[in-house]
């Protein structure tokens, strides 16, 4: 597996196609009337893999939704005229410069609060944390005040490069302001208006020497390094215990009191011959913004082990029915384009007819999962603990499966003579050709003559993983159309 491992970080221009491929590719979309450029931005977006991260954060009210819908070039961020307006995290694509970047809009950050307000504090506290640079946010017109100098602190101790935004600067007499934010020690003050849009190349411009070309792989840093395998799930489900059990020794203190995890724990554990990093979570509670104080902390920082993992085995507690907090930790591992596996705890403690209903259940909750390997487990005694590390080991091979287009193209080809698109207002689209631009998780790009209904895609995805595998991973497909007036003779 790991002789793959660089894969997703390659560094040329049109994802993971070969020199030859490439140019073979770029051919069909000539004769199918495709324009070139958008064919090469389809396969830039679908094989780049991460993107950089820039978090936008400063205290509440100095104008980051605004700045972050002037990066993005649309109004996406809610902006109001008071604080406190945004909360949580929300992340938007944007390009500068021909650089594509992802950026984080965080909610105000104050020191010494409670409640929500904590909860927006830790929100902007974790986007930091995440991020590869940040823009900080201060507001000319007041000047620096108290919270800015802790804020200040907050970005020293994270270490990440800094752009200084000296916002609501809309004029020449504003520099003056802008000036005297010299005194915050982090470098240049970029006067700015958000608003109005002055300045903001210049400070894009800094951003973009402040961010990385490529965000450095949280995972597979180097061949044979320890693959990281994320443990998540409801609290008291038994991430601890089934860490112990994994680790043949007591390493993480277990408690029947749920929550007794708050950090992450990462364990370096030999597994048949090969060491595996886990990470024990704290368990994600019910809703994220309606927490407080360290439950709150542990689930983002369980939302941070997700992102550095390459493997998310979700445990679930077979005994008591599927919730939606099952659910909604399954959806989030997915959405984190991570490999799945699905290991349901205390089997040994199930009758008959729980087995019968958790099948049923298993069948309608986790459709969407279907393709994830499943291990029935006992974290307490140990039962089929051998299983776990084949069905990693099967999620991660599929995770990084890659299908060469010449193949994917005959496949496509199959596909459209035997189940063609259903006819939609007279007109029949089709899929022309297509490509895999990436891996972990497998990403292709269709492109066709119409556009692609959602069931279609889900018939698509369902016979890629019947031909090509896939199991264990989410697939990521999107669809380009050809638009008319592109058409070449």
């Amino acid at each position: 597996m790991n002789d793959q491992i660089h894969s997703g970080g390659s560094d040329r221009e049109h994802g993971e196609l070969g020199d030859a491929e490439y140019a073979e590719f770029m051919e069909l979309a000539a004769q199918e009337g495709f324009d070139l450029e958008e064919v090469e931005g389809a396969l830039g977006e679908a094989g780049h893999g991460p993107l950089p991260v820039l978090a936008v954060v400063g205290r509440p009210n100095v104008g980051k939704s605004t700045l972050v819908n002037r990066i993005i070039g649309r109004r996406e961020a809610v902006v109001q005229d008071k604080p406190g307006v945004t909360r949580d995290r929300v992340t938007y694509e944007a390009e500068w410069a021909g650089r594509r970047f992802k950026v984080v809009d965080t909610g105000g950050w104050e020191q010494d609060v409670l409640g929500l307000d904590a909860s927006v504090a830790a929100q902007a506290e974790y986007a930091i944390e995440t991020a590869d640079a940040v823009v900080f946010v201060v507001d000319s017109t007041v000047g620096a005040t108290d919270t800015d100098e802790a804020v200040v602190k907050l970005l020293r101790r994270a270490r990440k490069p800094v752009v200084l935004c000296a916002n609501k600067v809309d004029g020449q007499s504003g520099e003056a302001d802008a000036t005297a934010l010299w005194s915050l020690g982090l470098g240049q003050p970029h006067p700015v208006s958000s608003l109005h849009g002055r300045g903001t190349g210049d400070m894009l411009d800094a951003v973009l020497e402040a961010l990385p070309e490529a965000p450095p792989q949280s995972f597979g840093s180097a061949p044979g390094g320890p693959r990281r395998i994320a443990l998540i799930g409801r609290p008291n489900v038994g991430k601890s215990s089934l860490l112990n059990q994994v680790a043949k020794e007591d390493r993480v203190v277990v408690n029947e009191l749920a929550g007794t995890t708050r950090d992450p724990v990462d364990e370096l554990i030999e597994l048949g011959g090969v060491t595996w990093k886990f990470i024990d979570t704290a368990g994600i509670r019910r809703r994220v913004h309606l927490q407080e104080g360290a439950d709150y902390y542990a689930s983002l920082r369980t939302a941070a082990a997700l992102e550095k993992a390459e493997v998310a085995v979700i445990l679930i507690d077979s005994s008591e029915t599927i919730s939606v907090q099952d659910q909604r930790i399954v959806t989030m591992a997915v959405e984190a384009g991570r490999a799945v596996v699905l290991a349901f705890n205390k089997w040994d403690t199930l009758d008959e007819e729980r087995r019968y209903y958790l099948e049923r259940e298993i069948e309608t909750e986790l459709a969407q999962v279907a393709w994830a390997p499943r291990v029935n487990v006992s974290a307490r005694t140990g039962r089929h603990m051998e299983k776990l590390v084949p069905a990693i080991e099967t999620a991660i091979e599929g995770w990084e499966t890659r299908v060469p287009t010449g193949r994917l193209n005959a496949f496509l080809g199959e596909i459209v003579a035997a189940h063609p698109h259903p006819v939609r207002g007279g007109k029949q689209p089709r899929i022309l050709f297509g490509t895999q631009a990436g891996t972990k998780p497998p990403r292709f790009v269709l492109f066709a003559s119409g556009f692609l209904e959602h069931g279609y895609r889900r018939f698509v995805e369902r016979r890629l993983r019947e031909e090509f595998g896939f199991e264990g991973t989410p697939i990521h497909i999107s669809v380009r159309v050809r638009e008319k007036r592109g058409r070449k003779k």
